[in-house]
């Protein structure tokens, strides 16, 4: 798993994100341009997962999380919903054996339980399996959004308060990362959503605060290494000041 190194001179080792978050965004209108069912489409894009997954381990992002099925999505046909089941299924048991090979923890977020139990079984088993993987962590937001996290996190500080374990004048921003699904992850630096659309789609709201945003044309299936090293690039040129004065 080694880039050439013409494009590892293109990207500076220093400035690279600790943590992306991707929407992919496009399965659905790049089956269609080509006639094709919407399954074909996700199919096609898990091919893209796979090859980001690769990506960012290659170029030491230490964590990558995807949006790969909203709380929204439960909305969709039922053949459509079991058929992205079938093919997380199939994502897992292909990706095992990359997964300890490559050092990845997997991880997921979201509302688990709502998930058909076999799908929970295999998220499980692949978790549990690379639990002590150290180099970069995959995380799956599934059956996920951002605003039921909130809710959940407020509740969870309101029962604390209730039961007098929490001060409700001592809770601090710290306090509510603490509270989220995401409490082991640092905040992405950076996020990406394909497909053209312009809009977070209720996608990690506390979490991306500060995050550097990029939105691409690209349909997800579409998506490759030459792009993702591409948004990167574009990345490490931005001056991320956190609300703070510029420099110089």
């Amino acid at each position: 798993m080694n880039f050439s190194s013409s494009i590892r001179n293109e990207l500076d080792p220093d400035r690279m994100p600790k943590h992306v978050a991707v929407i992919m965004d496009g399965n659905g209108r790049w089956a269609k341009k080509r006639l094709l069912n919407r399954f074909k489409g996700h199919e096609k894009g898990a091919d893209a997962v796979r090859t980001i997954v690769q990506a960012a381990r290659k170029l030491n992002i230490e964590a990558l999380t995807l949006y790969a099925f909203s709380t929204e999505n439960w909305q969709r046909p039922q053949a459509e919903v079991s058929g992205l089941m079938f093919l997380l299924r199939r994502f897992l048991e292909a990706e095992r054996r990359t997964l300890m090979e490559n050092d990845i923890r997997l991880c997921v977020i979201g509302q688990i339980d709502r998930l058909p139990e076999a799908v929970r079984g295999d998220l499980k088993t692949v978790m549990a399996e690379t639990a002590a993987n150290k180099k970069m962590i995959l995380t799956l937001a599934l059956s996920y959004g951002a605003r039921t996290e909130i809710v959940e996190m407020v509740r969870r500080i309101a029962a604390a308060a209730k039961e007098g374990t929490i001060d409700p004048s001592a809770v601090t921003p710290e306090m509510v990362a603490d509270h989220l699904y995401t409490r082991e992850l640092p905040d992405p630096d950076l996020l990406i959503r394909t497909s053209g659309e312009m809009r977070i789609s209720n996608f990690l709201l506390w979490q991306i605060a500060y995050a550097e945003i990029f939105f691409t044309p690209t349909l997800w299936p579409d998506f490759g290494e030459e792009e993702f090293i591409r948004i990167l690039k574009d990345y490490q040129q931005r001056e991320r000041r956190f609300g703070a004065v510029p420099s110089g």
